[in-house]
């Protein structure tokens, strides 16, 4: 079919078809326990449209537990499914805000919430509820229940990621619980960790199951309490409804009920304005009877006991076929999540054991490489130490072979000083032998020296008596000549030739005879002074040996270390002197010793005429010399005879030797 003439006036008439058609709606804001969600409803919506549109858009099929909540006027009240949204006592809001609750509690969590999501709503609610203490649950019961809170939320424990403090943003236990006990966040997150560390493998939805399971054995959970009197002026009571019936409690106790109303046992339940009647089955009991403070009030406990009563009613029936498909999809999925979550937990235990091994591998890789660079640093340090070693072995070779060469060195020494020692006392002992001889050849030429002096007396004493008889001699001569020839006495000189061959008498033969034992006595002197010069030259020599040697011995044991006797040895020398003649005491007055024997002895000097008679005096001249004192000097007096002088001269050198 092909449209033609007025394209224009169609489409104008389409427009307005279209709005013609489209309804009117109103937003609504739908807060769950864990959400929010908005949604347009059409006017004639009824309260059932908008919580399936909820129902559906949470994926919930278990709708029966729950309903849509709003407050009016400071009440609480529960959305009717059969009566339209709008024409319901709703507040003049926009968007129009419900709130997604649980209406009713199961009796047997585990048995009757089937699908996850429903479960997970449950937990939320009943965990706020406590939280509000709305359900009074005990302190360690409140911790348990944290615990497992804490697993459903973060999973297993792991001490490397869930650190200290990873819980203070999280209310996990109700206000009067931290009241009654002093203690710090901190002690509450140990105490809650310790039980978390032990949930180790349990999934979310088993946590979550775990807390329901815990939650509904407290007295309080899943009851709807409302305040009644018996009379109409007094509100001393509570009226409580949960899924197991009606109870009647005193306002100051809601754990334990007055009087409890099971829903087998109740027949009917009417209100007739403020007025509540329960009637029991048994008729035969009393009908219990009670007032409220509102008409509304009444509605809505009617609503709650309808409500429990049908879900009592249908636990005990045989499940429909909804129920019994959901059923066996909730086994199929817990039979899959439990396949699922042993595979996971397989997965995750090889993934730990993959990662500890992983971890012991990097440990293990770690502890070689560390071990690695320790051997790498011990090789170091004990090349470094081989090499050490190589040198203080090298320095320990040269050192043995210093110390060998050392010891050689010692072992010649101490064999070189046993010989000097050796020598050294040979040497002594010639030392000494040549120190006896010296003072035993002293003692000699002392001697010898006293036995010259004695001559030298006995010359002086022979030269006097010589002379006495000459100038006897001549005075005789000179008396005969004064008496023979008188004519002579003016001329007393004479020549020699007439003295020479005059012929005398006795006393003339007398003088010739002197004369020749004079000369003969002055060739003995000579004789015996050459003989006395040569013994003196010898003697010298023998002396300047013994200064040489003593001049050797002390160098060599200056060397050695025997100076000190040798120091002895010249003392005892000293002290041996010590004793020797008057004449050889200059040894010891002065520093140096020098014994000048090289000028000779003086002749005589005899003067005899050739002829008789002789006028000239026979001089004989004896020179002596005062000894004189200087420093460090000493001249000795003259030894022998007036004919001859001796001067010994002492002189001490700063090499301790004697010069002689």
């Amino acid at each position: 079919m092909i449209w033609c003439g007025y394209p224009h006036k169609l489409k104008n008439m389409s427009i307005r078809g279209l709005k013609k058609k489209q309804p009117k709606t109103f937003k609504v804001k739908i807060i769950t326990v864990d959400a929010e969600m908005e949604f347009s409803c059409e006017m004639k919506w009824k309260g059932k449209d908008l919580f399936d549109l909820v129902c559906r858009a949470l994926g919930l099929r278990e709708t029966w537990f729950f309903g849509l909540q709003y407050t009016i006027k400071g009440m609480c009240t529960w959305l009717k499914m059969d009566k339209k949204v709008l024409d319901q006592e709703i507040p003049k809001e926009d968007p129009i805000s419900f709130h997604f609750l649980a209406k009713f509690y199961p009796e047997k969590v585990e048995e009757e919430l089937l699908q996850e999501i429903t479960q997970h709503l449950f937990f939320l609610q009943v965990k706020k509820q406590i939280l509000n203490e709305e359900i009074y649950c005990s302190p360690e019961a409140t911790v348990l229940l944290a615990s497992y809170a804490v697993q459903a939320k973060y999973g297993d424990y792991d001490p490397n990621f869930h650190e200290p403090g990873f819980l203070a943003h999280d209310e996990l236990l109700p206000k009067r619980v931290l009241r009654q006990y002093q203690l710090t966040a901190e002690m509450w997150e140990e105490k809650i960790t310790a039980w978390y560390a032990e949930h180790r493998g349990i999934a979310r939805d088993e946590a979550e199951m775990n807390y329901l399971k815990i939650a509904q054995d407290l007295e309080m959970y899943g009851v709807n309490y409302f305040p009644i009197a018996q009379n109409k002026n007094h509100t001393d009571l509570l009226l409580g409804v949960d899924a197991k019936g009606i109870h009647v409690y005193s306002i100051n106790n809601r754990f334990s009920p007055n009087k409890s109303f099971e829903w087998s046992a109740i027949r009917n339940i009417s209100y007739s304005e403020k007025e509540l009647t329960i009637k029991p089955l048994d008729k035969k009991a009393e009908v219990f009877k009670f007032f409220s403070s509102q008409l509304k009030v009444n509605k809505l406990i009617l609503q709650l006991c309808i409500g429990n009563h049908d879900l009592f009613m249908r636990r005990r029936k045989v499940d429909s076929i909804e129920i019994q498909q959901m059923k066996a999809q909730a086994r199929e999925e817990k039979a899959r999540k439990k396949m699922e979550n042993q595979r996971l937990a397989r997965e995750k235990q090889l993934r730990e054991e993959a990662e500890r091994a992983k971890e012991e591998l990097e440990r293990r890789l770690f502890q070689l490489e560390d071990e690695a660079r320790q051997a790498n640093e011990a090789l170091l340090r004990s090349q470094e130490a081989a090499e050490l070693l190589a040198e203080k072995a090298q320095i320990a070779e040269e050192e043995a072979k210093l110390l060998a060469q050392n010891a050689a060195e010692a072992e010649q020494e101490r064999q070189r000083l046993e010989i000097t020692a050796l020598k050294t006392k040979e040497e002594k002992r010639l030392m000494e032998q040549k120190m006896r001889e010296a003072e035993l050849i002293a003692v000699k030429l002392v001697k010898e020296s006293d036995r010259r002096a004695k001559e030298a007396e006995h010359l002086k004493q022979d030269l006097h008596e010589a002379r006495e008889a000459e100038r006897k001699a001549k005075q005789k001569l000179l008396d005969i000549t004064r008496l023979n020839y008188p004519h002579m006495v003016k001329y007393p000189q004479y020549s020699p030739a007439d003295t020479r061959d005059a012929n005398f008498d006795k006393g003339s033969i007398k003088l010739d005879l002197k004369d020749i034992d004079l000369k003969r006595l002055s060739f003995e002197i000579e004789r015996e002074r050459l003989d006395y010069l040569e013994k003196s030259r010898k003697f010298e020599d023998r002396l300047k040996e013994l200064k040489s040697e003593i001049h050797a011995l002390k160098l060599e044991e200056k060397q050695s270390g025997l100076y000190s006797h040798w120091n002895e040895v010249l003392g005892s020398l000293d002290r041996s002197l010590g004793n020797t003649p008057s004449w050889m005491k200059t040894f010891e007055t002065g520093d140096s010793l020098d014994i000048n024997l090289q000028r000779p002895f003086p002749a005589y000097s005899l003067n005899t005429t050739s002829s008789w008679p002789c006028t000239n005096k026979i001089q004989h001249t004896v020179p002596v010399e005062k000894s004189s004192f200087q420093a460090n000097s000493l001249v000795a007096n003259s030894v022998g005879t007036g004919t001859r002088k001796q001067i010994i001269k002492v002189q001490q050198h700063d090499s301790d030797v004697i010069y002689i």
